[in-house]
Formats: C-alpha cells, structure tokens, sequence
C-alpha cells in the first residue's frame, strides 16, 4: 500500500508542526503505519512508549488524519513487539532510524546551485570512504537535502562495500543511548559499538551542544574514528563556528575536514524537483501546477516533495484530477490563507521581544534605543523572512514607516548578522521557536 505509506508520511509532517521537537522525535516519530482498512488507521509503537501515545496524543493523530486525508478516520496502535515488518522497502539502523532504501539515494538527488558542492562533496566520500573529507560538515536549514545526502552515503558505501559497518544516526539518539548506557553501566558496549565502525554518519549533530558528558564521549568517538581512517559525516541546521555551546575542540574538529553548505533551491531547481516527485509517483502534472507549487514553497525541499505526494494522495482517495485548485489544497496548511500572516506578525513580535527584553508596543514605535532599534530591525527581518509581505506593509506594520526606512533596517540587520554570530544565533532561535509555535 504505497499511496499510504505516503499519506503517513504526509501525516508525520503535519504532528511535526504541532508539537516540540523533543516531543516529535520521541513520541511520534517512531509510530509505523501498518495498514488502513475499514476507516481504521493502523499504527505500532515500543510497547513501553504505547501507553503514553495512546494517553496524550491521540487526539493529535486523529486531528493529523483528518487534516490530511479530509475525513475523520479509527486509530489503532499496536506494541511493535506484535508486529513483524515485513517491507522490503524500509530497513532499520543501528540507531533506530528507519530509511527507504530507495528514496535518499544519489540517483534521485536534484543538482542545482544551491547543493551542487554539497553533492558533489557527499559522493566523493562515499566512493572513497575514510580518504577524502574527513570530517564531512554539512550545514543548511530544515527540509533542503541534508539527510537526503546522508542516506545516500549510506546507501552508496554498502552497495560497493556490503560487509561495511555503517552507524546511521542522529545527535538526539547518540545522546539518549549514551545516557541509557550510562544509567545501565553498560559504557563498554556503547564504546565497542561507535568506536570500531567504518562508516559513522550523524544527522543534527547540533543537538549534542550544551550536553557535556555527551560532548565528552563524541570527543573520544570522534578521535577514535579519524585517527583510525574510518569516515565520518555529520549535518547540523548551522556551521560549526555558529554552535556557540560547542566546545571548542569540537568545533575545531568539525573545521579540520570539509564544510559544505545548502542553500534553499532556485525556482529551476524546484521545478525539476517537482517533476521528479511526481515522475517517481507516477502522475502528470501540468506546467500550469508545477509552476503554481514552484512559485509557492521556495525554501524547503521536504515541502515541495511533500506537496506533490499529497496531490497524488488526493489522486487516489477521492479520484481527482491533478489541477491548479487541487494543488493550493495540497499545500493548504503551508502557506494557509485564512488569516496566517496575522498571525505569524503577532508571534514574531512576541517572540522578538521575549528575546530582546522589550515591549511589543515598543516595536512599532519610534523610540531609538540601541537595543529596541535592534529589536525592531530583527522582526522587520524576519517577517521578510517569514511571509510574503511587501515593504510597504512591512512599513504600515512598525507604526506606518516609509518602505525605505524598511530597506534601510533591512540592510542594516542582514550586515550584522553576516558579522555578529551571537546576533545571528539569537535570530535563528527566535525564527525556530516561531516555527514550534
């Protein structure tokens, strides 16, 4: 059942939205689609996480499934102990995470500007695992491609090399196994494992800042792995220099292989995208819808493969054909007209605030204090960032002020930012808590 599994997919990526990252990653995250029969969704979880999901988020699956299947559907979750996956189209790591064995592949992976080094970079390590980039570093925001060039790593080094031992994992899952261990006295079996592999590839290794015993125990894996030959690559949402809580001999580290960066996609690049999706689903879209999606989801490449398995999905469920209208249904719940920017103006303008230690009024005022002209440079910024809004309305926002005044703080904050990395981190934390929101 394909067209499910997408639909789960689908449904994983609305929940991501509606809770925090930590309650994502651990709760739901980890549920597996099992099967959709009699409008029953079918889902299995760890027994020792099935009560918990089955108390607290309930509701939130059953609200997902509407939303993305337009209709309201049973739930039933299994204990994963009872379930025997018998796909042949996922496999299980060694840290949990499920891949697809033919979805994040190098064949499948779009070339543009904006990825073409990372590429590049990824497929040499992994034809030359352990000799060329060592570490690979590669950094970009949510939904550009970053695990997509990790899975193909993966992929690419077992198909030359199948008796190759690879650890695919994620910086939030090396931390919670390392305190497991921890707690267990089992730190022996923890360094057996992540000290001898071949391959160690760790998606979000910017989780593990902040975290000291973890950070310890990567510093030795790490040393461990190089001095040996053996390759590593790591992706995180910022550069190494950016990691402000990382130590310092970590960071060092992570300079002293190759850093390669990727970039939202150009309009090209998200058409040919598109067109792939939809080529491996095997629907037509017309250049009329491609040109629609492409001109509407511009920094995220998980949305814009996400959109065209929705059209296929609303394809196979309700028999419609792929237009223009079916489309903006499709990517309804990410540029939402009904009101969003509202909205989003209000929670940046608290959120910026909050972060700055001003009052919201303040914002729109005309006082120029260092540290409120600061404040209101960021959430111009960021409502640049965040909508569509011209600059004039961005102006009316902040108490009526010309476009030019806009441009001017624009200029002004994009400089900073270039030049104030703790500023910078600031505005990106303030744009992630906005996101969770």
């Amino acid at each position: 059942m394909e067209s499910f599994d997408e639909i789960w997919e689908m449904i994983l990526e609305y929940m991501k939205t509606q809770v925090t990252e930590v309650a994502f990653n651990v709760w739901l995250r980890p549920l597996e689609f099992v099967k959709f029969e009699n409008d029953t969704i079918v889902l299995s979880i760890a027994n020792f996480k099935k009560k918990v999901v089955e108390d607290k988020f309930t509701p939130l699956i059953l609200k997902a499934c509407e939303m993305t299947m337009g209709f309201p559907v049973n739930l039933t979750i299994l204990s994963a102990d009872s379930v025997s996956d018998s796909s042949p189209e996922s496999e299980s790591t060694a840290s949990g995470l499920s891949l697809n064995k033919y979805e994040y592949t190098f064949e499948n992976f779009i070339i543009g500007p904006s990825n073409r080094f990372a590429h590049a970079a990824a497929m040499n390590v992994a034809l030359n695992p352990g000799k060329a980039y060592n570490p690979l570093f590669i950094y970009g925001h949510s939904g550009l491609g970053k695990t997509h060039l990790l899975s193909a790593i993966k992929h690419e080094i077992e198909k030359n090399n199948p008796s190759a031992d690879i650890i695919y994992t994620s910086g939030e899952y090396f931390t919670n196994e390392l305190v497991n261990c921890l707690r267990n006295q089992s730190n022996y079996a923890f360094h057996e494992k992540y000290r001898s592999c071949d391959v160690l590839l760790i998606d979000d290794i910017q989780f593990i800042a902040a975290k000291e015993a973890t950070q310890e125990e990567f510093f030795h894996t790490f040393n461990a792995l190089t001095n040996a030959g053996k390759q590593v690559v790591l992706t995180s949402d910022r550069p190494p220099k950016e990691m402000l809580t990382l130590e310092e001999r970590l960071r060092t580290r992570f300079e002293s292989g190759l850093i390669a960066d990727v970039q939202p996609p150009s309009l090209e690049t998200r058409m040919a995208i598109i067109n792939k999706k939809a080529e491996d689903l095997g629907i037509v879209l017309s250049d009329d819808v491609i040109d629609f999606l492409a001109d509407n989801i511009k920094k995220n490449v998980r949305q814009l493969e996400g959109a065209v398995k929705k059209i296929k999905a609303y394809q196979d469920v309700e028999n419609a054909r792929p237009t223009v209208a079916l489309a903006k249904r499709a990517i309804a719940d990410i540029i939402n007209d009904d009101q969003p920017i509202p909205m989003t103006i209000e929670k940046i303008m608290n959120e910026v605030s909050r972060s700055f230690n001003v009052n919201p009024t303040d914002l729109k005022s005309d006082k120029r204090n260092a540290n409120i002209s600061q404040a209101r440079q960021v959430a111009m910024y960021i409502i640049s960032e965040m909508t569509n809004m011209s600059l004039k309305a961005i102006g009316k926002e902040f108490g009526g002020k010309h476009y030019s005044t806009v441009i001017y703080s624009l200029n002004e904050i994009k400089d900073k930012l270039s030049q104030n990395v703790a500023l910078k981190a600031t505005v990106d934390d303030i744009i992630k808590n906005i996101n969770e929101q």
